[in-house]
């Protein structure tokens, strides 16, 4: 009896050992499962193997995955955080390009509305210039005969304008800006023509040869209206140049006087 006794109490002792670690082997599995690690892992490699491992081997083995995955995990996590980084630093690469590209853009039209409003207030002054601007009809000439002289020449017994001397077919000039008023043949001052300035003034051109410019046309200062000539009551070649406060004869001013009022050095 005594000795069955002692027979039987080492057999327990050994069997509560074993049932303990399986049961912890158990457990340590269960605590890996339920994290998806045994479950992933660990199966396809029971699976595989016909032998079935032990208890203790299949713990050690799963905790050894769960840390090979975990690193794997790690690394993942990583590499989307560096890929964020370079997205969002991208992206905010190109929204500074593109802001920098709108500005240059901005600053290039502003550039070109200022120069075009400047180029367009520099023409608007050359031409205010040119309306304003006078010159001598004939140019490098002289006059010949000054205005008021007397003799039997003129109807009215003096000169109503001044003569510049000038060569048969020399250019003549209108001497401002202003509207072809008469252009024919004017009785004693043979072909003539008439300017009426922008001033309201009017100036004269007599005894030419010829006529480059007609009734209702507008001239320039400096633009050819006429080839000096002797036409009409005239004793040789020359220009008659008169200058008028209205359009018909007995208005006439000193045309000396008027061209050196609108700047003509005579």
């Amino acid at each position: 009896m005594a000795f069955g006794s002692r027979t039987a109490a080492p057999g327990k002792h050994r069997g509560s050992s074993r049932l303990s670690r399986k049961t912890a082997g158990y457990a340590g599995i269960a605590a890996l499962a339920t994290t998806g690690v045994v479950a992933a892992v660990a199966a396809p490699a029971f699976a595989a193997d016909n032998s079935a491992p032990s208890v203790e081997e299949t713990g050690q083995n799963a905790v050894v995955v769960a840390d090979g995955l975990q690193d794997d995990i790690e690394v993942q996590a990583e590499s989307q955080q560096v890929a964020a980084e370079a997205v969002a630093a991208q992206a905010q690469a190109e929204a500074e390009a593109k802001q920098r590209a709108s500005e240059a853009k901005r600053a290039a039209e502003a550039k070109e509305k200022s120069e075009r409003e400047a180029a367009e207030r520099a023409a608007r002054e050359e031409a205010r210039k040119r309306l304003n601007t006078f010159v001598a009809p004939v140019d490098g000439s002289y006059v010949s005969t000054q205005y008021g002289a007397g003799g039997g020449m003129w109807s009215s017994g003096s000169h109503t304008g001044i003569d510049f001397h000038a060569d048969e077919g020399t250019s003549v000039h209108a001497v401002g800006a202003g509207t072809i008023v008469e252009a024919g043949w004017g009785g004693a001052y043979g072909n003539n023509i008439v300017i009426k300035h922008n001033d309201g003034t009017y100036t004269q051109y007599g005894h030419l040869l010829s006529l480059n410019v007609s009734v209702g046309e507008s001239v320039t200062a400096g633009q050819q209206i006429g080839l000096s000539g002797s036409t009409g009551n005239s004793s040789g070649p020359h220009l008659h140049f008169e200058a008028r406060t209205g359009a018909t004869y007995g208005t006439d001013i000193n045309p000396l006087a008027y061209l050196r009022q609108h700047g003509v050095g005579i």
